[in-house]
């Protein structure tokens, strides 16, 4: 069982309490979905001082209300923005703390769609963008610029799985007044509370394991006392508005988080052992395993595991190999999300990993999410993948 950072109560009770207020809405269980644009004033002078929860639906209704509360609570946050996708949450929080002529620190396996938005448009804005290795540490003091304001941390990395010294990295930037961000759709708020570590800006794909079934975009991003003002004021600005549907979707998926998140693990850990047997199989990269580089720093500071994994096929496989293994699956898709119900599989190549601890850029790559299948049949499936790959 896993506390809240107040220590009050645990975080499954808040997954299921957080963010409603049946008295509020005639009994019902849940919040209203809230399709709006038009809020109306009871008179005037109401309208122009402002004196009411709701002025215009963009800027927030019941059901916006709800989840944020709820995250709110759940990541120890300021408060909390809602975005449309998680790339999306990622853009307006960097985009919230750096302005032109600063400079940006971006770990170097960060998800791909990262480094394409900071590659394409920051140094538009006049933004310098540097890329660090994710095993710096407290050493990351050595690459700070007088004009450095933002530090951007993933953790695990993308498609790496390298951990990071998240403490350390934040007390390091805290020194010059530098803004943290951590992408940690990995562990969701459920296996991690980032703020509690000294991040500033705690960034979630809600689309991941926070909606949970694979049929909504969302994106989350909480927010310290430091760097919420900025945040609000920027998602104002932008004109920033999740649809109702999609945000009860997340509110939806958040009830269950915990135990979908505990299947997750289970499930990944029994098919991780089998994968740790097969020759076809080289390094399995998975903080949680007791073998993985980062498992200390894990086990420090995550509270338990998701269900995404990578592994390298042994030396020497081609990638016709590789490709005819991924194309034998029945009960793996291939596709490029994960943190649904269903498991899913992908290609990786890791050559421009240039600062990736773990990995060997020349080996051919396959990351696995494992979804809430029976695992032995997942096993079955790639066993019989494994076969028709390598006969």
């Amino acid at each position: 069982m896993t506390n809240t950072p107040d220590n009050k109560r645990s975080i499954e009770t808040v997954l299921a309490h957080s963010g409603r207020d049946p008295s509020g809405f005639h009994g019902f269980v849940n919040p209203p979905v809230v399709h709006a644009s038009t809020v109306l004033y009871p008179d005037t002078k109401t309208m122009v001082t402002g004196a009411q929860k709701f002025s215009y639906a963009r800027r927030g209704n019941p059901t916006t209300d709800s989840l944020e509360d709820a995250l709110k609570e759940i990541e120890g946050a300021a408060g909390v923005k809602l975005a449309n996708s998680g790339l999306n949450a990622i853009a307006l929080a960097i985009l919230s703390c750096v302005k032109s002529g600063d400079h940006i620190l971006i770990a170097d396996t960060a998800y791909g769609p990262t480094r394409h938005f900071a590659d394409t448009v920051l140094p538009g804005l006049n933004v310098d963008v540097e890329y660090y290795n994710p095993a710096v540490g407290a050493n990351i003091k050595s690459l700070f610029k007088p004009n450095t304001t933002a530090v951007f941390t993933e953790a695990p990395g993308s498609l790496t799985f390298e951990m990071q010294d998240i403490p350390a990295i934040a007390a390091a930037a805290h020194e010059i007044d530098a803004t943290v961000l951590m992408d940690n759709t990995w562990a969701s708020p459920l296996y991690c509370q980032p703020i509690a570590f000294g991040v500033d800006l705690s960034i979630q794909a809600g689309t991941k394991y926070i909606v949970g079934h694979s049929d909504a975009m969302l994106g989350t991003i909480a927010a310290s006392e430091k760097a919420w003002h900025k945040l609000d004021t920027l998602h104002g600005a932008m004109g920033s508005h999740v649809g109702p549907d999609d945000v009860y979707l997340g509110l939806r998926g958040l009830r269950t988080l915990s135990v979908r998140l505990e299947r997750h693990q289970k499930n990944t850990a029994v098919v991780l052992d089998w994968l740790k047997t097969q020759p076809a199989i080289g390094a399995i990269r998975y903080p949680a395993l007791e073998s993985d580089p980062g498992h200390e720093i894990w086990k420090r500071d995550f509270s338990g595991a998701s269900g995404l994994c990578g592994f390298d096929f042994a030396a020497g496989t081609t990638q016709e190999q590789a490709y005819a293994f991924l194309d034998a699956l029945t009960l793996f898709g291939l596709g490029y999300s994960w943190g649904g119900f269903e498991s899913l599989a992908i290609p990786v190549r890791l050559k421009g990993m240039r600062s990736a601890t773990n990995v060997d850029p020349d080996l051919h790559s396959v990351r696995l999410h494992i979804g809430l299948e029976d695992p032995e049949d997942l096993i079955r499936d790639l066993g019989q993948a494994l076969d028709k790959a390598f006969a």
